[in-house]
């Protein structure tokens, strides 16, 4: 027998906790909430810099991009949660909300009620900073705000090298602006992580209208004519769906959002039926518009041992850095993706920063790798708005079978000149007399690395993802968007998605407090309709 809920919600991250947390209030509610993920009761998940581990455990999903031309035909892996919390659980825990102008450009679009000010609310009724409530910040949200409590001398003299520079001190990058440098500030309470797990659904896990179901991959979404009627799933080994009576949504993310969605029939109708899938609705924009932020880093060896490198090079010292976290709550176990961070322009025709630089106070051979032998560090700098597009298309009508991730990064004049000088800006300022005091050499990509092109093929060769993709469910009114306003899927009935998907563009900056805020506005707008 199917079991009837009043909502269903596929996909237990970053917005789909609070989802399930809001439109269970009500006891008068029946919410299903599915995660194709474990329980998150690994310890590393609750570890700060267990992000390092997890990112490439099968806590992530394991994706990997197609081969990509723009970054010399290689393919790169993607880390996506799949987990309770999703990618919120296995993060660097950087809380950035973008700046003012991502949602006014947004809004200006025809996304009626997507400005800013329609979507500060939401961020602070998520929030409880650490510095209490204020005009920006919220203080009885269940989301924990902290601020990085460990200060490291190699970071510090990167804020002041970038002040030499003549970039500005901002000590709140979610305040009224965000051009500067300063400590970064993250999901975490007392050295450990605040996912939207711990936040959202710990605290109202046994509510009996809730029912929270891990370990269920959703198959595919049935419908009766063009309203969702039913979702089919696996949990276990075993097929299972339920009834939808009111709505289902969809907050898989930026990959799983559309692959559910073509496996279900909605999407370009060419490739849905090349891939063995029924057309129930041609909308050519799922899958479409794909964005992400690019980085590429700078590895320098220190003169003495500043780095995390060093303090976990030894046996004893990782005994020494356990016991820190163990018995304070502090030390190298509670850092995030970054410890200070920078917000800045360079390009001439950018009216607000175009990169961002996340400084980490260690270095490695590579994501989830092992730490360099030498006192290393390895700041990054990323681009805030590519222009590059790419896409998520399913191979198959197999829900099993990973989607092809095309990412097209540096297709763009554009995006190849803010690369270059972003990391010309990032040299500069590590060059500075404040900071070259401490550095031995420059590893990469190598003092000989010089000339526009010589820069260019360095961040074509060793860059990376920053973890941001976005866009492939776009909200908007053209032929191309997928969803309205209020995240209804065009065309449909009885289904929304509420996720990173939905971004019109990419926000200026890491993408896990947004997606929180989409979700709590998801809910918001959903209790609303639901009285008329």
């Amino acid at each position: 027998m199917s079991e009837a809920f009043d909502y269903i919600i596929v996909g237990a991250g970053s917005a789909g906790c609070p989802l399930a947390n809001r439109l269970s209030t009500d006891p008068r509610n029946s919410v299903l909430l599915l995660e194709a993920g474990p329980p998150d009761r690994n310890p590393w998940i609750h570890i700060p810099i267990g992000y390092y581990r997890t990112m490439t455990s099968p806590l992530s999903w394991g994706y990997e991009t197609e081969p990509d031309n723009g970054i010399g035909g290689r393919s790169i892996i993607w880390p996506r949660g799949k987990v309770l919390g999703g990618s919120s659980s296995i993060n660097g825990l950087a809380y950035m909300r973008g700046q003012k102008e991502d949602y006014d450009y947004w809004r200006q679009l025809g996304n009626t009620g997507w400005g800013y000010d329609d979507v500060l609310p939401y961020f602070k009724k998520s929030e409880t900073q650490e510095r209490g409530g204020s005009e920006f910040h919220g203080d009885t949200g269940p989301l924990r705000v902290s601020d990085i409590k460990d200060r490291r001398e190699i970071s510090e003299a990167f804020i002041e090298a970038a002040i030499e520079s003549g970039i500005p001190f901002n000590e709140d990058f979610n305040g009224s602006y965000q051009e500067g440098v300063g400590h970064f500030q993250t999901t975490s309470y007392r050295g450990r992580r605040c996912s939207a797990a711990t936040a959202y659904l710990k605290p109202i896990k046994n509510r009996p209208n809730l029912s929270i179901e891990t370990d269920a991959q959703v198959r595919w979404i049935e419908f009766d004519q063009k309203r969702a009627s039913k979702v089919h799933y696996t949990q276990r080994g075993v097929q299972k769906e339920a009834i939808i009576k009111g709505e289902i949504v969809v907050s898989g993310g930026a990959i799983n959002s559309p692959q559910l969605l073509q496996l279900s029939g909605i999407g370009p109708a060419n490739h849905l039926k090349a891939s063995g899938v029924d057309v129930l609705h041609d909308l050519p924009g799922v899958g479409a518009h794909l964005q992400d932020h690019y980085q590429a880093r700078i590895v320098l060896e220190l003169n003495r041992p500043l780095s995390v490198n060093d303090d976990v090079r030894t046996l004893f010292g990782k005994a020494k850095t356990a016991l820190n976290f163990a018995l304070f709550r502090r030390g190298p176990m509670t850092f995030s993706a970054g410890h200070a961070c920078l917000f800045t322009k360079v390009l001439p025709e950018s009216a607000t920063p175009d990169v961002q630089v996340h400084f980490v106070p260690f270095s490695a051979t590579k994501l989830g790798g092992t730490l360099h032998p030498f006192s290393g560090i390895s700041p990054s700098i990323c681009q805030m708005r590519p222009e590059s597009r790419g896409e998520v298309m399913i191979r198959s009508n197999d829900p099993f079978e990973h989607p092809a991730i095309t990412t097209n990064y540096l297709s763009t004049d554009y995006d190849q000149r803010l690369m270059i000088e972003g990391l010309k800006m990032l040299r500069g300022i590590l060059k500075t007399p404040s900071f070259d005091q401490y550095v031995l050499t420059e590893r990469e990509p190598g003092s000989d690395v010089i000339s526009d092109e010589a820069l260019l093929n360095y961040a074509k060769e060793k860059g990376n993802t920053i973890f941001h993709p976005t866009s492939t469910c776009r909200m908007g009114q053209d032929e191309l968007s997928v969803v309205d306003e209020r995240l209804r899927i065009h065309g449909l009935q009885g289904i929304r998605v509420a996720d990173c998907s939905i971004m019109p563009a990419v926000i200026s900056g890491n993408t896990n407090a947004p997606a929180i805020m989409i979700g709590e506005k998801c809910a918001a707008m959903m209790i609303e309709d639901a009285k008329f």
